[in-house]
């Protein structure tokens, strides 16, 4: 048949091939036609068993994501696999690239399964609040027991296929093969398993799924519930995994679309889709298209070899991008260098990385006094103290050196891009690339363009970003940017609330109960107390908070005692020195009492729903500010900044989705509330009272992002 799904004879077998590029994603279209080539191939006499693959670079890797939030065309997948699972004739699914989701579920259906060596097998639907609702929570219990499956379907991490084939999920791997070599290899598989009178089904498999104990669920909750944050899906993983054990084979399935019902309707999936899609549709850039020019990026420079530099540097050799890094004398470049070897040794102490792979990142990074190493670079990152007056010094002596096309950026968190760009001769080429702390860890890449900044330079950074497994987003060129100018608020507020009678310990933990990885003051205490230090002392000296409300006075006396948070053992908290874990000090209590007296606050009792609201209006009334002065092209950028760079729950899906999930009108009363009870620190947002008397939503409006305002 034509389509997406085609059927050839090789020899006595039958060839079924996928082919819906790019992954070969199980639409209805293909879908009909696994069910339509398997009955041609069932009635093809020739034929004494059947193949199943996928053409291109992948097997099935999961449903088509286009379909998502539609009804369901039939064939549903359940029975497509149905009918793979009951042939009476012997299929089998050959193997390569991906194959994840629904695409793991066919081949679990199939009655046998063959592999590529690199091939990674997985069943990611929890990242989508989400469990595999095909059989899968059924079926992979049968072939690989419980333990391994609780594991893949709670985490929604793959397996390699010599994982998969120990485990009993694959019966032969292939190593490395080309996708034609896996295919006569499968020939030659299905050739010997002809000789078998019969064939497994999965579902009729009892062996790994008997005489298991109940502790095996339990020991999974207890040990997943400390990293939920208030999620549901991977617990009713669990309970669709117990059903394979508890139940027979009808019952379990029944259970499994019950639980998957439950997941589907939920808020926690939709938040979580949402952020799927968000971070696809941040690479849209207005004005760009599939054939605008990228630039390559093949040298990188970083300057400084300090914490920020150095995990920069680890970022790109992480991908295989050579790096020289320059630092002023032998003693802070041979430093840098030691905290590098050292994050990597760590790394290969814990299993995650091979100390040959630890070695060959090494050798892509040059230490070096020589600046002269910036000539034949690609790009140059300038990652050194947030001073203006360094910053712009060092961009001269960039400028003098770089060849002609290289990108030369900063990583500021909040300098004036623009200004940085005139002491150069080429502002054009000069771009922010805001790094979160540690580098080499955090998802967050936050591109800031200046008003001159080229737009290949931002579709190439936004391709780099991928390459070092980094989530970018494009932001303007505001104080603060996105991310950190909404912080700002949010910190603002946290701040005010214990003036004004909470503690640092409730904020916290209301934050981090309603889903935070980590509350206000905590995250403080982890940057480091003095980088907000530093940031209030410039905005004082340029009479930033004249008419403004001040609320740092407790953070400022926590540092001027040196109190800069885990690194030195106490900020907002004391740290245990070996644990890092934080305790109460009843020294910061003493402080907050003492500003209180001063500012003459007559503490009161403060509710936990206040500090939600206050802490969310915050983000969301400067979020509604970025987007009407154009310095972000869309709210989902934002939520993206904050799922990947702030602790923001992905299954809470950000504080734009989420103003918009409770009602913009009714976020706005709040707000306007907060406001009328304190306009110094609720700055007025034009767009939220707009939204407010049109219920409007947020992810409607499309920002004017030709000509963003000036820096605000």
């Amino acid at each position: 048949m034509s389509g997406p799904v085609t059927y050839e004879l090789r020899e006595n077998i039958g060839i079924i091939t996928v082919n819906n590029p790019p992954v070969n994603a199980l639409s209805q279209a293909v879908r009909a036609g696994l069910s339509e080539c398997l009955k041609e191939a069932l009635n093809d006499s020739s034929a004494e068993a059947v193949i199943v693959t996928g053409g291109g670079r992948t097997f099935m890797a999961g449903a088509d994501i286009s379909e998502f939030g539609k009804p369901t065309m039939d064939p549903d997948l359940n029975s497509v696999i149905f009918e793979y699972e009951d042939s009476n004739k012997p299929t089998i699914a050959a193997l390569h690239g991906t194959p994840l989701g629904g695409g793991l579920e066919v081949s679990m259906g199939c009655q046998y399964r063959v592999a590529n060596s690199k091939t990674l097998l997985g069943l990611p639907e929890v990242k989508l609040g989400l469990l595999p609702g095909a059989g899968g929570t059924q079926r992979l219990p049968r072939l690989v027991g419980p333990e391994l499956a609780l594991e893949m379907i709670t985490s929604g991490n793959p397996i390699p296929a010599e994982k998969a084939m120990e485990e009993g999920l694959v019966s032969e791997i292939y190593n490395n093969v080309s996708h034609e070599e896996l295919i006569d290899n499968a020939i030659i598989f299905a050739k010997k398993i002809l000789t078998n009178n019969t064939h497994p089904k999965s579902r009729e498999r009892t062996e790994k799924i008997s005489n298991i104990s109940p502790d095996i669920f339990d020991n999974a909750i207890k040990k997943i519930t400390p990293r939920l944050r208030g999620r549901k899906g991977p617990l009713r993983c669990i309970e669709a995994v117990r059903g394979a054990v508890d139940l027979n084979f009808e019952e379990g399935i029944k259970n499994e679309r019950d639980l998957f019902k439950l997941c589907h309707d939920s808020d926690e999936s939709e938040a979580l889709i949402h952020s799927f899609f968000s971070e696809r549709m941040a690479n849209k850039i207005p004005g760009m298209d599939k054939d605008t020019p990228l630039r390559p990026i093949n040298k990188a420079v970083v300057i400084g070899c300090g914490t920020m530099g150095g995990g920069i540097a680890m970022s790109f050799v992480n991908s295989g991008i050579p790096v020289s890094i320059i630092e002023t004398t032998s003693e802070f470049l041979d430093k840098g260098m030691n905290i590098i070897k050292n994050n990597y040794a760590a790394t290969v102490s814990k299993g995650r990385l091979s100390q040959k792979n630890m070695d060959k990142r090494m050798s892509l990074l040059t230490p070096t006094l020589d600046w002269d190493v910036i000539k034949e670079a690609d790009i140059v990152i300038e990652a050194v103290f947030e001073e203006m007056e360094i910053k712009k010094e060092i961009f001269t002596k960039i400028d003098n050196l770089a060849k002609e096309g290289a990108i030369l950026a900063s990583n500021t968190s909040t300098l004036d891009i623009d200004e940085i760009a005139d002491a150069t001769n080429r502002p054009e080429e000069v771009v922010g690339t805001h790094f979160f702390s540690p580098a080499n860890v955090m998802k967050l890449l936050e591109i800031v363009r200046g008003s001159r900044t080229k737009l290949d330079i931002l579709a190439t950074l936004m391709s780099l970003a991928k390459k070092i497994k980094k989530v970018g987003i494009i932001a303007g060129n505001c104080d603060g940017f996105v991310g950190n100018r909404m912080f700002h608020q949010y910190v603002m507020q946290a701040h005010l609330l214990v003036e004004e009678g909470a503690t640092p310990e409730q904020v916290d933990s209301v934050a981090e109960n309603w889903g935070w990885a980590m509350g206000p003051f905590a995250v403080n205490d982890l940057a480091g107390n003095d980088v907000g230090w530093l940031i209030r002392k410039r905005h004082k000296a340029e009479n930033y908070y004249e008419g403004k409300k001040y609320a740092s006075d407790v953070a400022d006396r926590l540092c001027e005692l040196g109190r800069f948070g885990q690194k030195a053992g106490k900020g907002f908290y004391k740290y245990d020195p070996k644990t890092r874990k934080r305790e109460s000090d009843p020294e910061v209590h003493k402080i907050i009492e003492d500003v209180r007296r001063e500012k003459g606050v007559n503490p009161r009792e403060i509710s936990d729903d206040e500090i939600l609201s206050r802490l969310h209006g915050a983000l969301i009334n400067e979020g509604t500010r970025i987007l009407e002065e154009g310095h972000a092209f869309r709210a989902s950028d934002i939520d993206v900044c904050y799922v990947n760079g702030y602790g923001f729950a992905a299954h809470r899906g950000g504080p734009m989705w989420q103003a918009d999930k409770i009602g913009v009108n009714k976020v706005a009363k709040e707000i306007n509330n907060h406001r009328n009870a304190d306009n110094l620190s609720w700055p007025e947002s034009k767009l939220i009272n707009q939204l407010e008397e049109s219920n409007g939503k947020l992810s409607e409006f499309i920002p004017d992002t030709s000509n963003p305002s000036k820096r605000s």
